[in-house]
């Protein structure tokens, strides 16, 4: 009878979403200008996208979409967040370094949904500011689902704690509207599949990727199978044909070709090799860049790996000016075709640290200065994380994380 008079509850996951406007603006900025525009004046847009699934419990419901941001500095962006049902909150600065108060008003309005009786079962938080480590670990706790969106470089505690993260690229993907495909849910037992129906076995990069891993003579790193599937068929570099990565286009193809995110990721024929088949990770980063990478999150590169790397930035930017988005795919495919492959994760990661120090991306840019400002921010990583080294661990630091291109 009560069920009779009470209307019945809509379909989809209960879900809310926690906006750190200063942070995710901030981030989009040094990665996509375009993009920072769309996310600050068009909310609806890509809210709707991630509200987008499957039918039923696949779709979200956002009971909840909170905004936070500095109304002295981003004032004239909230009549865009409030005509698209967010709750604005405005957070201004409290001291006199400018650090506004978005954290804490953040945290207890998310602990309260936590607490509350609607039962949320999915915490969005956009943001990439690792304060809110303890946040997630609050939901994990409680059994509820979690998904961090950033805009920036992702500390590695918290996007381990974090069930799914929307890397800055999948972001900027669905502002451009260049993601066809929703964001779906992590739930436990599913995969995050995007698309897995849309590439056809005839196209172009899957004949290039299954002779190019048949033909190899073991695993094959993950960024030079990428290479040779887009020449195959550029159209992949948008959104790897509605699947968002790499990794999920290259994991759906079957056939015998199997992937792992292992290492920078890894790609064999099933057939003839296994997991076992990979090189151990002491292999690869033996010493103290192993310590820095595993605690710092630094891309996992070899010394001439960060060279090729800073060389082919260098000879970009002297073209002509790029956004950091093109800038880091364009570089991936340098040091592949340079036969040092390095992933794209791995080149957003560096743009990211080189934004932190303040350097200017233009075409006075030179490779030993794009090494010393990179050396400067691993220095920092290294610092906050409380490692300690000897004299001559941090001259092999220096001449690691520089690609050798700086002075001892």
């Amino acid at each position: 009878m009560n069920e009779a008079l009470s209307p019945s509850r809509k379909p989809g996951i209960r879900a809310a979403m926690f906006v750190d406007f200063d942070n995710v603006f901030t981030g989009l900025q040094a990665l996509d200008p375009l993009a920072a525009k769309r996310f600050a004046e068009d909310p609806k847009h890509w809210a709707d996208a991630l509200s987008a699934g499957g039918s039923g419990e696949d779709a979200r419901r956002f009971l909840i979409r909170n905004c936070y941001l500095n109304p002295v500095v981003y004032s004239k962006y909230r009549t865009y967040w409030t005509r698209a049902g967010f709750r604005v909150i405005d957070c201004p600065s409290l001291t006199q370094r400018g650090k506004s108060s978005t954290d804490i008003n953040l945290v207890l309005d998310a602990v309260d949904a936590l607490s509350g009786s609607v039962g949320i079962e999915e915490f969005f938080i956009a943001s990439a500011d690792a304060d809110f480590t303890s946040l997630i670990q609050r939901f994990r706790a409680a059994d509820r689902m979690t998904t961090v969106i950033a805009a920036g470089a992702v500390a590695f505690a918290y996007r381990e704690m974090a069930d799914h993260v929307v890397e800055s690229h999948d972001f900027v993907a669905i502002l451009n509207g260049t993601a066809v495909e929703p964001v779906h849910a992590a739930a436990p037992g599913k995969q995050q599949n995007a698309a897995t129906t849309k590439t056809k076995a005839t196209s172009p990069a899957i004949r290039e990727v299954l002779e190019f891993v048949r033909t190899a003579p073991g695993p094959v790193v993950g960024a030079m199978v990428a290479h040779r599937a887009l020449t195959a068929d550029p159209s992949l570099k948008t959104d790897w044909g509605g699947c968002g990565k790499f990794g999920t286009w290259v994991s759906q193809i079957g056939q015998g070709v199997e992937y792992s995110p292992a290492q920078g990721g890894w790609v064999w024929d099933a057939k003839r090799f296994s997991s076992e088949d990979l090189p151990a990770p002491t292999d690869r980063q033996p010493g103290i860049e192993e310590q820095v990478t595993r605690v710092t999150d630094v891309p996992a590169l070899s010394a001439a790996q960060f060279r090729q790397m800073f060389q082919a930035m260098e000879a970009r930017l002297r073209e002509h000016p790029l956004n950091r988005t093109e800038l880091s795919r364009l570089v991936r495919d340098d040091c592949v075709s340079a036969g040092q492959p390095v992933s794209r994760n791995a080149v957003s990661f560096v743009l990211q640290g080189l934004a932190y120090v303040n350097f200017q991306l233009n075409d006075e840019a030179t490779a030993e200065g794009l090494a010393a400002a990179w050396t400067a921010n691993v220095e920092e990583l290294c610092r906050v994380a409380l490692l300690e080294f000897d004299a001559a661990e941090k001259l092999a630091v220096r001449r690691w994380a520089s690609g050798g291109l700086l002075d001892a």
